[in-house]
């Protein structure tokens, strides 16, 4: 099991979890010292160009894992224009707001091909875990967004496709358990996710499963006042410190994850801090000590 954050790079490691004044290009080498994985999410706002990803397979030891947020465009969201690489920005259709809206497969396609073709450099050097799939709250269980999970899945190839639901509605019980083999044969990853004990359809239910040999658990923090407040963004929606016991309550499905799986991940995305405390590290820090306390293996 690997246990790592979302992001290596977010204010809150810069200012409280690497040393003073260590150089931007060091981070990522004093991060894989203390944790084994990453998640990158910057690439979902924009495409990594392809030596900044080589700088990330060079900057990271041998063994170390690195998943990797899709584009917005790959999931349906909302983006900018200014946001696309400059000779794709004349390949989308805009909407009144300047944003790509409702692109033609094959124009979404170019935007695929150009995105995975930056990662080759962790391809090659063994690094690449996964292509998170973070999809948007109002993308709804219906069949039309299946068949764009069938096609999403078809673009990425060999590329793990790691998928996370936002909507309540994939979990309705009359549907989890077909959406579950619906991803098995698909050989899409499943994403479990901790989230605040909210009854509202942009707040995903937590159901442990994994639909491949790679498991994936996201750790988005419960802070129920912050998630649903308008006007606020990411930094009020995943501000929260986990208590060693909310964590507690994760090592039992955890194990069961492990044993059924050929590689399992927990990664943190509260990403803001508290009393000058990280609070992405400091969680993983104290579900990996809970983890080897109750002896199950952990890089």
């Amino acid at each position: 099991m690997r246990i790592g954050t979302c992001s290596f790079a977010d204010e809150a490691l810069i200012q409280h979890f690497y040393p003073p004044r260590l150089p931007a290009a060091e981070r990522l080498g004093y991060y894989a010292s203390r944790f084994s994985t990453v998640e990158i999410d910057s690439t979902f706002y924009r495409i990594p160009d392809e030596p900044m990803v080589r700088r990330w397979a060079e900057r990271s030891p041998q063994d170390f894992v690195i998943h990797i947020k899709a584009f917005g465009v790959m999931t349906r969201h909302p983006v900018p224009s200014s946001r696309l690489p400059a000779d794709l920005r004349d390949e989308l259709p805009l909407d009144s707001r300047g944003r790509v809206d409702r692109p033609s497969p094959a124009a979404r396609a170019l935007v695929f091909t150009r995105f995975l073709e930056a990662l080759e450099p962790l391809r090659t050097s063994g690094k690449l875990g996964g292509v998170l799939f973070q999809f948007p709250p109002y993308l709804v269980a219906k069949s039309s967004a299946y068949d764009y999970l069938e096609w999403a899945r078809e673009q990425l190839g060999d590329d793990e496709m790691l998928v996370e639901f936002r909507h309540r509605s994939w979990f309705e019980p009359e549907r989890q358990s077909e959406l579950l083999r619906f991803l098995e044969a698909r050989r899409m990853s499943y994403v479990t996710v901790d989230a605040p004990r909210l009854d509202a359809a942009n707040v995903p239910r937590t159901v442990v499963a994994a639909t491949s040999p790679l498991a994936y658990v996201r750790f988005h923090g419960r802070n129920a006042a912050t998630w649903n407040k308008r006007g606020g963004g990411a930094a009020q929606r995943f501000d929260y410190m986990y208590p060693e016991a909310e964590l507690g309550e994760w090592v039992e499905p955890l194990r069961e994850l492990a044993a059924v799986s050929d590689s399992t991940y927990a990664l943190f995305n509260n990403n803001n801090s508290v009393d000058g405390v990280a609070q992405a590290p400091a969680g993983a820090a104290i579900l990996r000590r809970l983890l080897a306390a109750g002896e199950v293996p952990v890089s």
